[in-house]
């Protein structure tokens, strides 16, 4: 199993995102609405929400922000539908399987069915970057699960909700006004709750990370070709593509060409959606990069188990393992299709093992200190 790693001290600089211990957490939502904007082209609605994780004690040093993006999943928790759906494969009536599918791939949900807040999944991940000084804000992309578009337009549109959110972020913590004054909720009560981030959050020092095809969509964001679309006073200075699913992607490379930002790529060895191509796509869309590029191969880690709602032990909809596995080897994983097995990590050691990289990766380049030399770093 990797081990996380370590380092020489951070620059005293910053210290309050780097040498301190773990600080007290807090966590709010915000949401403006299931049909907050429509994509452009289709005019399928796209919701604006978020969970927002911080130190409570957000101190006087502007703190870096981080902006996490989940993939593509089913949207609405519609038991019913799930089991009609999975009757319809076993019976191979692709008219009924399509049927269900459009109920757990609708937005907004239908009346009396709970949305799947795909972007709770990663509480985990907010809450330990949070306690380092960060402030983490995971947002919500159901619509665009939902919609139909795909391939680079799919990740077009998820850049473009990252650059909405960080226009709303801009203006907050510049001037204390737009569209989030009043809209942060207790994440647990969801009872109205104030917070005062102007000033607090460092726009110039953004990290962001994508898991799945919201992988995808963070590299576009952050590609060369598409900084001019960045909100005003905002700089991307560290991308994390956590199984990102380029291979639903074209091939045009100068798309997702980034030459000037540090990029890490992660994934498991027995993911049973993103395969090896996401190494090699993200080598060659770094290849002329003039800042970090690293890959993190974690041995017995899958897909889903990233995203907590995506995995069995959260009873969601839809949650399930990925992995590959032959009964003969128990306790066992490969990549589907694959011949080397590896024993496999349960959901919380998965998490651990990918919180340590991510931390140690953000750490590095946001807060202007090498505390982690040891990053592995990709052979191109």
């Amino acid at each position: 199993m990797p081990q996380a790693l370590a380092g020489s001290p951070a620059s005293a600089a910053t210290p309050d995102a780097s040498v301190q211990g773990p600080r007290r957490v807090a966590a709010v939502t915000y949401d403006l609405g299931d049909q907050a904007y429509r994509l452009p082209g289709t005019g399928e609605p796209v919701e604006i929400a978020a969970t927002v994780h911080y130190p409570t004690d957000l101190g006087t040093t502007p703190r870096p922000l981080i902006v996490q993006l989940h993939g593509w999943h089913e949207t609405c928790a519609d038991r019913e539908a799930a089991a009609a759906r999975a009757a319809a494969e076993l019976a191979q009536d692709w008219d009924a399987y399509e049927a269900a599918s459009r109920k757990l791939f609708s937005w907004p949900c239908a009346p009396g069915t709970r949305p799947i807040a795909n972007e709770r999944g990663y509480d985990y991940l907010g809450e330990e970057l949070a306690a380092r000084g960060f402030v983490v804000v995971s947002v919500r992309a159901n619509g665009i699960n939902a919609s139909s578009v795909s391939g680079d337009e799919n990740a077009s549109a998820r850049a473009d909700l990252i650059n909405k959110h960080l226009a709303l972020w801009q203006q907050l913590s510049a001037s204390g006004r737009g569209g989030l004054v009043g809209a942060f909720r207790d994440a647990a009560t969801g009872k109205p709750r104030r917070v005062d981030f102007m000033r607090h959050v460092d726009l110039n020092k953004v990290g962001t990370m994508g898991h799945s095809r919201g992988g995808a969509g963070a590299t576009w964001q952050a590609a060369d070709r598409h900084k001019a679309q960045w909100p005003a006073g905002v700089k991307i200075r560290a991308v994390m593509a956590l199984a990102p699913a380029y291979n639903v992607m074209t091939e045009d490379m100068a798309a997702y060409e980034i030459t000037q930002t540090p990029v890490a790529v992660m994934r498991g060895t027995c993911d049973g959606q993103v395969g090896r191509e996401a190494f090699s796509f993200a080598a060659e869309a770094t290849a002329r990069s003039t800042a970090g590029f690293h890959q993190v191969a974690i041995p017995g880690a899958n897909h889903n188990y990233f995203n907590t709602r995506w995995s069995p032990e959260s009873g969601e909809v839809a949650a399930g393992d990925d992995a590959g596995h032959d009964d003969g080897r128990p306790g066992q994983c490969t990549e589907p299709g694959g011949s080397a097995y590896e024993p496999q990590l349960t959901e919380a050691a998965q998490r651990r093992v990918g919180a340590a990289y991510t931390e140690a990766f953000f750490r590095r380049y946001l807060t202007d200190g090498k505390r982690f030399e040891g990053m592995p770093t990709g052979k191109r």
